[in-house]
Formats: C-alpha cells, structure tokens, sequence
C-alpha cells in the first residue's frame, strides 16, 4: 500500500466528500446557472472552463503552502474574496440593466460574451471563500505526510476538477436549456431579472461565507 501515491481509504473518503461539495449550491453554482441562463450552452461550458482554471491554480498555490500563506497573509485573501464578490454583483446589476434594455443586440456579440465567460468564471472560483476553505481545511487532512505531496495533489486535483466539471456542466446546461427561448421579450426580460438576482445572490454569498 505505501507503493501507491495515496493511500485508497483517505482517497475513497476525499471522493465523498468531494462529491458533496461538488452539487452543494454555492456562488460558483449559481453562477453557471446564471451564464447559461443569460448566454447559453456555449459560454456556461466556458465558464466552466473558467472556474477550473482557477481551482487549478488554487491546487498550485496549495502545492506551494496555501495554508502558511493564508495564515501570514489573512488579510489580502480577504480582499481578494470582497473584490471578487464586488465584480459578481456587477455583473448581476449589468445583468438587471440588460432585463430593460429594449435594443436587440448584434449576433457578433455573442463572440464577445464567450471570451468574457471564461475570464468571468475565473474571477468568480479565484475569490471563492469556499475554494480558500477547502484549500485549507478540507484538502489537508486527507494528505500523508510520508508519502510524496505532488503525486498525492495530482490525484485530488484531477477527482475534484473532474467532478467540478460535471456539477458545474450540469447546472450551466440546466440554466442554458432555457435560453432558447430568449428571443421572446417578456420572457427575456423576467430571467435577465432572475439571472441579475442570482449573480447578486452569489455575491452575498461570497461575502456571508467570509464571516461563517
């Protein structure tokens, strides 16, 4: 057993875990809701993309310490959790502002808005209180000490992307699968209100969870 770069019991209770976390509402959830309500199947997998990215980076920064660096460090990812829910409620208001616009906006747009996705979704996981506390309170314990951390983070970081991936698809998809139906003003105008509310929901809680 001590071959294997993790040991199966601590890696078949992380899945677990991991599982729960993965369809567990929260701001990055509700946020692929809301782009796949707003612009489609198209951009809510780019998000996704987006999000991923950032959890990946978060896997680096957790191979370099996380842990130490939050503790020296608490106050500047606090900021970067605030800023972060400041630009998730802009784009919720921007999204409100959207509901009562009345000019149908060109088709190139949509090559814009899918750019913009996946750095929207970065930002989003990047300051995600949620991603900071799994950093540091959830992935540790599952690490051994005695055995190489790289193999080991390579390993969780390719279950926890992996289940990312499929929540996140799923509810982007989900919100997405009513966008077809966009074109129709009345219908248009009530989900940009409910994507604005969802954004701005997101962004509470990222805030909330700052002080959980």
């Amino acid at each position: 057993m001590a071959a294997l770069p993790v040991d199966p019991h601590l890696y078949a209770a992380f899945l677990g875990v991991m599982a729960v976390m993965a369809i567990t509402p929260g701001p990055a959830n509700l946020f692929a809701v809301a782009t796949g309500m707003e612009k489609g199947r198209a951009s809510a997998l780019i998000g996704v993309v987006g999000m991923n990215a950032a959890t990946l980076v978060w896997f680096g920064a957790a191979a370099l310490g996380l842990g130490a660096l939050v503790a020296a460090f608490p106050q500047v990812f606090r900021l970067i959790a605030v800023l972060g829910a400041l630009y998730v409620a802009w784009l919720g208001v921007k999204a409100l502002k959207g509901a009562f616009a009345t000019a149908a906006e060109p088709d190139h747009v949509e090559v814009r808005r899918g750019r913009s996705a996946l750095i929207d979704g970065f930002t989003v996981q990047i300051a995600n209180p949620k991603a900071i506390l799994f950093f540091t309170a959830v992935l540790p314990p599952f690490l051994d000490m005695n055995r190489p951390v790289a193999p080991q983070l390579a390993l969780f970081a390719l279950a926890t992307i992996g289940m990312d991936v499929m929540s996140m698809s799923a509810y982007g998809l989900g919100g997405a699968a009513l966008a077809d139906r966009m074109n129709q003003p009345r219908f248009k105008r009530g989900f940009g209100i409910f994507v604005g509310a969802l954004l701005i929901l997101a962004a509470i809680l990222i805030i909330t969870r700052l002080h959980g």
